[in-house]
């Protein structure tokens, strides 16, 4: 048991390492402000403890708050510079949704055009949401004919449509998690899955398209029709 913990830290420590890395290129004051969040908590909790005559107690406290306040602010500083780097990316939204927590089933682009504009689609509580990625005008175009194709097959089932962007009526990609997990739960756990089979048995763009397996060949042309 002792082996198997001292081989799963290093590999935690180099997550770790590996991610400050990768927020210190996007944020390079993020080591400055993680470290002043920790040193300003552990000072106020040691004062405090000096005024009431519990500094060994208030310096213990004052140590943990510290630890925690260093991690809270380096997760978020690491998950912004992570969106940043993501934001305006081709398939950053499926990213998010692959991520988007249990109870969720993730399909990236059930839908493009030859202008590489997508939807993808995420199955949950909240019924179905397409989200799409691109110019919003196309996308909307691309948004209503994935509903008029899934009407057929789950039209009972509640459909939300997203479009990722900072534009008017657009969700920014650091909001769309939370936006979907907001949605009123209106689906059992039994009516999930069956909705999913009956979308799985529709098909999605990449399961209908006749591409081999392997590296698309250069050149090659998305298909007219979308």
């Amino acid at each position: 048991m002792a082996r198997k913990e001292t081989s799963e830290n290093p590999g935690r420590l180099k997550q770790i390492a590996l991610t400050y890395k990768m927020t210190k290129k996007v944020d390079s004051k993020v080591g400055l402000v993680v470290a002043a969040v920790g040193i300003v908590t552990f000072g106020v909790l040691l004062a405090i403890g000096f005024l009431i005559d519990h500094p060994i107690y208030l310096g213990i406290l004052g140590f943990l708050l510290a630890f925690l306040a260093m991690a809270i602010v380096f997760g978020r500083r690491a998950e912004r510079a992570a969106f940043g780097q993501m934001e305006g990316q081709p398939g950053a939204a499926a990213a998010v949704l692959e991520n988007i927590g249990r109870g969720w089933s993730t399909t990236p682009a059930v839908a493009m055009n030859r202008s590489q504009d997508v939807v993808h689609r995420a199955v949950g509580k909240a019924g179905i949401v397409l989200v799409g990625e691109g110019n919003p005008n196309r996308v909307k175009a691309l948004l209503a004919a994935e509903k008029k194709r899934m009407a057929r097959i789950v039209a009972d089932t509640p459909v939300h449509d997203v479009v990722v962007g900072d534009g008017e009526g657009q969700v920014p990609l650091k909001k769309l998690r939370t936006t979907l997990l907001k949605l009123p739960r209106v689906l059992p756990g039994a009516q999930v899955t069956v909705v999913n089979d009956r979308l799985r048995a529709l098909g999605d763009l990449m399961s209908n398209m006749p591409i081999p397996k392997g590296p698309m060949p250069k050149g090659m042309r998305m298909p007219k029709g979308r």
